[in-house]
């Protein structure tokens, strides 16, 4: 059974800087592309917006993150990282840890979702 834990959320003013972690257990970790995925609003699609290979050494970020959020991972840990920072409101979302189909635009999750975390942007 895989169980997703997203923590490291919570209300910060615009151009502050947040760092989220993922924990995946149950799952053979470092074989996965793991990323992070965004919803803005319920119901709406949930957005790949980075994405690392299994070692590390390559990363994916989407146009409206990169330059401002870093991904990383410890695959002795099963966690995986999102460094924030510059938030803006539009990065006003619930935040996400999944696996994913591909390091690239358009990614979608291989494993189910964990509860995520909320971050919001006050201007």
């Amino acid at each position: 059974q895989i169980e997703v834990v997203e923590s490291g959320g919570g209300l910060v003013q615009a151009g502050d800087s947040v760092t989220l972690s993922c924990t995946i257990q149950g799952l053979s970790f470092g074989r996965y592309i793991m990323g992070w995925f965004r919803q803005v609003l319920p119901g709406k699609e949930r957005e790949g917006i980075s994405c690392i290979s299994q070692n590390g050494s390559s990363t994916y970020y989407s146009d409206s993150v990169k330059g401002r959020f870093t991904i990383s991972r410890d695959n002795t840990k099963n966690t995986v990282i999102l460094q924030m920072s510059m938030l803006t409101r539009e990065d006003t979302a619930t935040y996400y840890c999944a696996a994913c189909d591909r390091l690239g635009p358009g990614a979608k999750p291989r494993t189910v979702w964990g509860q995520g975390t909320q971050v919001t942007v006050a201007s």
